[in-house]
């Protein structure tokens, strides 16, 4: 049997260390969010001082030296940048002080502010919503789900962590369900104004859409103020709707569940809704989405599905794919598909062909025809 030498052992327990302590990562990223650290450096004209900070960050004066420390790990992590205009013969306090922190380009999507293309690509809120109490703690029953003898998969680890499904969850508690369709729909609205933006053709010979499980209407607004000649409808769960205050027409809200009826319409869009599904009910909601086109146009109608297609020679765009499948595995039912899985619920759904194309970063765009 090898043996690890000295080096590789050392190599090994650092690795070791850095995984188990991973999960601060998120920790620190929510801290930093709360604190409004982004948004800070972000009104200091993208750079700042340690001193800056302190003097615009919202913490009382015997909680000031610990902030330091804090924005040592956000640098050290890559979630901010950090320059030191000269650090011969400094210590790292002494750096810390004369430093200057930058947004990084992951870090710049945490500040609440329009681009100037007038888009808000703010995601703090679906940060917020990724590392809430709730699923840390169902996360944290993962192995306990393993071993259990639950065949049917009904109770996965969220059930198990809070007593009922993620669903039935939001309907019992307003703040989580508040949560969750606020950081979704900040996830929506970037997603489809790239959408609208680059992949605008899938949305040619259509007059009218419903978006199925669209939360907020956030993505669907994005469709109609790009293509004004589109009908754009948000169809979602009453305790969803009820939640909504439309303003000005733009987007319908309908009350209802996607299980049951999809009203008529040339195509129907399903971004991030079918990864949390198991195979029999996605093919059950797609039954939906053809009767759904059939009663208005199926010759030329589609669902329009943005999802993930696990594969991809990025290492860092399949590390994500298979962690938001891991994620799904703790919340839901449902999970992310390779291309073939995809094909099987599509041709089960009676669906005739589709076409795939990827669309910012780990997400494909798939549009399905009968």
């Amino acid at each position: 049997m090898a043996t690890s030498s000295s080096s590789e052992l050392l190599q090994a327990r650092t690795e070791l260390w850095n995984i188990v302590h991973s999960y601060l990562k998120p920790i620190a990223l929510r801290c930093a969010i709360n604190l409004g650290i982004p948004n800070a450096i972000y009104n200091c004209g993208g750079s700042a001082s340690l001193a800056d900070l302190l003097a615009v960050v919202p913490v009382p004066e015997h909680r000031k030296p610990y902030l330091r420390r804090l924005m040592r790990f956000l640098a050290a992590t890559g979630i901010v940048a950090f320059d030191v205009p000269s650090a011969d013969g400094c210590t790292t306090e002494e750096a810390s002080a004369t430093g200057v922190y930058h947004l990084t380009p992951m870090s710049r999507l945490l500040v609440d502010d329009v681009d100037v293309n007038g888009c808000i690509n703010d995601l703090s809120s679906f940060a917020l919503l990724c590392t809430t109490k709730y699923y840390i703690m169902a996360s944290m029953h993962l192995s306990e789900w393993f071993k259990g003898e639950d065949r049917a998969g009904s109770e996965m680890p969220f059930k198990m962590a809070h007593g009922m499904n993620i669903w039935d969850f939001m309907c019992h508690d307003p703040q989580f369900n508040e949560l969750f369709n606020t950081g979704m729909a900040c996830d929506s609205q970037l997603v489809l104004n790239f959408v609208v933006t680059t992949r605008g053709d899938v949305f040619d010979g259509i007059s009218s859409l419903v978006d199925v499980g669209g939360g907020t209407g956030s993505a669907a607004r994005a469709i109609a103020e790009a293509f004004p000649h589109v009908k754009c409808s948000v169809l979602d769960l009453p305790n969803v709707i009820s939640s909504i205050q439309p303003v000005d027409g733009v987007v319908e809200f309908i009350a209802g569940d996607m299980m049951d009826s999809i009203p008529p319409t040339d195509a129907v869009l399903l971004k991030s809704v079918l990864h949390d599904w198991n195979d029999d009910e996605c093919v059950k909601i797609l039954t939906q989405c053809k009767k759904a086109i059939c009663s208005r146009n199926p010759a030329s109608g589609k669902v329009i599905i943005i999802d993930t297609i696990i594969g991809s020679p990025s290492k860092a765009i399949f590390e994500a794919q298979v962690t938001v499948d891991l994620m799904m595995m703790v919340l839901t039912s449902g999970k992310e598909r390779e291309e073939h899985q995809w094909h099987k619920i599509f041709m089960d759904a009676g669906f005739g062909h589709y076409k795939a194309r990827p669309v910012m970063g780990f997400l494909s765009i798939i549009e399905l025809y009968l």
